[in-house]
């Protein structure tokens, strides 16, 4: 591929441009806000003005909602000779771009999963979808060419292509992605008037499970509504464990002992259930999970110490696998665990005591 046009200067149409130059690819950008346009090409992710002649791949970086439309405008343009989209959701626009009347031979929807809580062109990244799976939703009438172009797309990208059937994306992103988002924002609305004693010792643990909370509402309201019957479906399964857990831990204060067992066996199930599903996320690059070991470090709060403290891991040799930085509510330190290979756990905390480091036990 030697040249692209990216048509949305957003978080992912951004990032894919960055990742096609840093390969040498010449990327024409084009984007209806042009601040967002201006930013992206500050960046160095490509040209604004338009190609001379047809690209070999046109990126269709659009919500879900327009998807359709702008791949009917560029293709009656003859803007390029294939053509691709990198909305969350697949059938909606397919169906769309069908009715549109978009020429099914020369187009291939097309989804990478990864992304940022940094909304905006100011959040790409050249590296943003390495090692992570990017689906393509071909149907019968895609032609040959255009699958080859959008798997050399996701091999510049740096990804790894997943190919699906549209319908069976959608219920499986509503799944893994959008309800999870669902239930992040409903948690972190929980924090919305809680004290400042409450939020002041507030730790990893709700910060892991309302991280994503911080997204674009309206991108994700477009997002959700091109999806929302799959992600219903999923909060219903959802609100029935919720509504379960509700009922086991009213009857853990009940006076029934029988009652009380009751409750205890049904919170162990579900936390069961939770063990297992859990483990069944993929590790790093997508390779099965892998059980580290955490070497726990105190760390103070200032300029340059994380650096030192991962040039002293380097040192000694030890891949990082994992890492986590805990803050000490009104305490200039902070506590960083490092997961490592199990095997590197003690070689690595003899290592970092006899450089002064603490390493808690």
């Amino acid at each position: 591929m030697r040249t692209a046009a990216v048509i949305g200067t957003g978080l992912i149409g951004t990032s894919v441009a960055l990742a096609l130059t840093r390969r040498g690819v010449t990327v024409y950008l084009s984007d209806r806000d042009e601040s967002a346009l201006r930013t992206a090409a500050s960046l160095g992710a490509g040209d604004v003005s338009e190609p001379p002649a047809p690209v070999d791949l046109a990126v269709v970086a659009v919500p879900p909602a327009h998807v359709a439309t702008v791949l009917a405008d560029v293709q009656r343009r003859g803007l390029a000779s294939a053509y691709t989209d990198v909305a969350s959701v697949k059938a909606g626009p397919q169906n769309a771009a069908a009715a549109h009347g978009v020429d099914q031979k020369t187009y291939i929807g097309g989804h990478p999963l990864s992304g940022r809580e940094t909304a905006g062109p100011l959040g790409a990244r050249a590296d943003l979808f390495d090692g992570r799976p990017w689906v393509l939703t071909p149907t019968a009438e895609t032609g040959r060419d255009t699958l080859n172009r959008a798997l050399e797309l996701i091999s510049l990208c740096g990804a790894v292509p997943v190919v699906m059937d549209a319908a069976d994306h959608d219920h499986a992103v509503a799944l893994i992605s959008h309800t999870p988002h669902v239930v992040s924002a409903i948690m972190a609305a929980r924090l919305e008037h809680a004290s400042e004693d409450a939020a002041r010792i507030a730790g990893p643990g709700v910060r892991d499970v309302t991280r994503i909370a911080a997204g674009d509402p309206q991108l994700w309201q477009e997002i959700l509504s091109a999806n929302a019957t799959a992600v219903a479906d999923v909060l219903e399964e959802y609100a029935a464990d919720l509504n379960a857990a509700v009922d086991a831990l009213r009857g853990l204060t009940a006076q029934d002992a029988d009652k009380q067992a009751a409750a205890r066996e049904t919170l162990v199930a579900l936390l069961r259930r939770g063990n297992a599903g859990q483990s069944r996320i993929p590790g790093k690059h997508g390779s099965p999970r892998a059980v580290y070991a955490t070497v726990p470090v105190v760390i103070s709060d200032a300029p340059g110490e994380l650096a030192r403290l991962f040039a002293a891991v380097g040192a000694a040799g030890v891949n990082i696998e994992d890492v986590r930085i805990e803050h000490s509510p009104g305490q200039p330190v902070g506590l960083v665990t490092l997961q490592v290979a199990p095997e590197s756990a003690e070689p690595l905390t003899a290592r970092l005591t006899e450089r002064g480091w603490t390493v808690q036990s």
